[in-house]
Formats: structure tokens, sequence, C-alpha cells
């Protein structure tokens, strides 16, 4: 794509295993200009990027990776893509333990980490938050239940927080993409690969470049009248 943005000496923190949506993401602002920064509890390998092992989990994990960027740290653009898909299956074989851990990573995740840097954006009275979501918080996904439940809590709490700071310099959006051409998506299996591309309009699976480039258009100043949105990456399967 030869789309482009300016974010030139903006500081980005990403969230979330740098591989598929969020190495495109951390690409993309990247070659926008922006100094990115990523937290994952296995690490990150992304040209260009410096990253850190962080739990996202865990509160005392997300309070010192903070406090090792400075005393005050300058973090313009947040990108919530921490997340895990779980097992697919009938509700009633799902564990306890299953379900936390989904809503543990996805939905609290992206409250602990969006709770420690939000501060620092209303002092300055500036700032990009986007979480990424799921298409199956919108529509509800058979056989993912916990990852819908989570998905949807994600929406509420962009559309919520987004109200509480509008007038402050911060502007909150989501991202409910559905199947992505992702390691996560390909390891449900050719069939269910196949029954994804049955239900989309277009005819395939969304590439991680796509929602890249969404991601980055609402971090920049192009997007300026958007805020507590949440936007389809689909192809067109989504019903509302």
């Amino acid at each position: 794509m030869s789309n482009s943005y300016d974010l030139t000496g903006k500081l980005a923190l990403v969230t979330g295993r740098a591989k598929g949506i969020g190495k495109a993401v951390a690409e993309i602002l990247m070659a926008s200009g922006a100094e990115v920064r990523i937290w994952d509890r296995h690490g990150a390998d992304v040209s260009g990027a410096r990253s850190s092992v962080v739990d996202v989990t865990r509160t005392d994990a997300i309070a010192r990776a903070l406090a090792e960027l400075a005393a005050e740290p300058v973090i313009d653009i947040l990108v919530n893509d921490a997340g895990t898909l779980g097992g697919v299956g009938p509700f009633v074989d799902q564990t306890a333990d299953g379900w936390q851990r989904i809503v543990d990573v996805n939905l609290l995740g992206t409250l602990r980490v969006t709770q420690a840097v939000l501060p620092h954006m209303l002092r300055r009275r500036s700032g990009r938050i986007v979480n990424l979501g799921s298409l199956a918080g919108k529509e509800g996904l058979a056989g993912l239940a916990a990852y819908s439940a989570a998905s949807v809590g994600i929406i509420a709490f962009t559309k919520a927080l987004s109200r509480e700071v509008a007038g402050h310099g911060v502007f909150v959006n989501g991202i409910a993409p559905g199947p992505i051409d992702t390691d996560m998506i390909r390891d449900l299996g050719p069939d269910a690969v196949d029954r994804m591309v049955q239900d989309s309009p277009l005819g395939r699976l969304g590439s991680a470049d796509e929602v890249a480039h969404l991601a980055a258009w609402l971090c920049s100043d192009a997007s300026r009248f958007n805020t507590g949105a949440i936007f389809d990456m689909s192809g067109g399967r989504a019903r509302y």
C-alpha cells in the first residue's frame, strides 16, 4: 500500500507479541516516523523497535516497564493488541481456567495497560489509544464463547472511556477485525479457514497490513473527529 501517515516524533507503545497484526502495526508506525516500544511476555524481535518482556496480566510488571521509559513518560500512541484466542470448542467443554486466561489477557490486560498510560496522556492533554478487539465481540462466534465475551468487553470499554476523555485531547477508538491471515487463524486448521473464506463477501481473509493501516490512520491527525468508534475490518462479513 502507498498510503502514508505523519507520526514524526511520536512515541508509540504496542502490546502483544510482534507477530501478525502486532508486527504490522509496529512496522507501519515506524515507517510513519514514530519511535515504537513493544511489550510482550515473550519479548519481540522487530527491526527498529525496542522490546520489553512484559506480562499484561501483572500490574507490577506494567508499572516497572513504564518506569523504565522515564519518570514522566511521553507516550503519544497506545495500541492494545495483546490477546489470546484460547481453545475452540463447545462451551460446556471449556474450563474456568481457560476462560480466566482469555479474559485476563484480552480484556483486563487492555484495562491495566490503559490505566497505567492514560494519566500521562491526560496531563499532556494529548494521546491516541487504539484497542484491538474482534468481530466476535459484535456477533458472537460459536465455539469461542469466552473470546467473544472478552471482545465485547473491549468494545464497551473503548466506547465508555472515549466519553470520559473526549474533552481532554485523548482519542480512543477500536478495531474489530474479522478473520485475518495470521498464525492464530491458520492454527485453527484448513477446514476452519475455508469456512471463514466462504463466509466472507470478499471471498478471502484480511491481511495484517490492512488492519495496521487502519490503526495508523486512527493514530494520525487525519483522524481528528473520530473517538469512541469501533471500525470493522471484516471484508463485509460484519452484519451491523
